[in-house]
């Protein structure tokens, strides 16, 4: 990578434009190199950076994105304090309001997640804790989280993200073959077997892409 950065810095000037570093970053996206790209011995700022409203870092997974997403939830969901503990709105209208308020913030992008079981669990924990307290199910009181998921009509958000993923790959397949996106979804890197990649694909949905 700095091999290609002094190159696109040699091609620049050569034509007059100088690149300014100051202005450059870099994002080294899932790579065991850790190494700083310098121009005319300056080095450039490493960053983390939103993209369509994803947290991208450079560990390449979805980590930091659900951390950022459940932050932003949580603004969504204390923004509507007048809302949960209204008297006059029943339980059923209070979490509609949750679903397309908050719950829409919480999954934004989740189609592309690369969930594990740790994430899961992060962003289950914090909806059944919104959910009791709109339920207004404190302690000493407890329910189950089956029975907290019926009184609300929600299903796992491990089979809501599950669907999410199966959409979007449909979606994704019905675009033309040229496209970037299918493309980008179906490559074969040279030397792997297509079969196995075909395979894994399927199991890692099926699976939920836990890890």
């Amino acid at each position: 990578m700095h091999g290609k950065t002094i190159s696109v810095a040699a091609v620049s000037a050569a034509v007059g434009f100088n690149i300014h570093k100051g202005k450059s970053k870099i994002l080294p996206y899932n790579t065991a190199c850790t190494n700083s790209i310098t121009i005319d011995g300056e080095d450039l700022e490493d960053l983390t950076f939103t993209y369509l409203g994803s947290t991208i870092d450079e560990h390449g997974g979805s980590d930091a994105d659900v951390k950022a997403r459940i932050g932003k939830a949580r603004v969504a969901y204390l923004q509507l304090k007048n809302i949960w503990n209204s008297k006059q709105l029943s339980t059923n209208t209070k979490v509609g309001i949750f679903n397309t308020n908050v719950k829409t913030v919480l999954l934004y992008g989740a189609e592309t997640w690369r969930t594990t079981k740790g994430i899961i669990q992060k962003i289950q924990v914090f909806i059944n804790s919104c959910l009791r307290k709109i339920l207004q199910i404190r302690w000493p009181d407890t329910i189950g989280n089956n029975v907290l998921w019926e009184r609300t009509n929600q299903i796992p958000v491990e089979e809501e993200i599950r669907k999410k993923h199966w959409k979007w790959i449909g979606h994704t397949l019905r675009k033309a073959p040229n496209c970037v996106i299918r493309q980008a979804l179906t490559w074969n890197r040279q030397g792997w077997i297509k079969e196995m990649w075909e395979t894994k694909e399927y199991i890692t949905l099926k699976n939920g892409d836990r890890h």
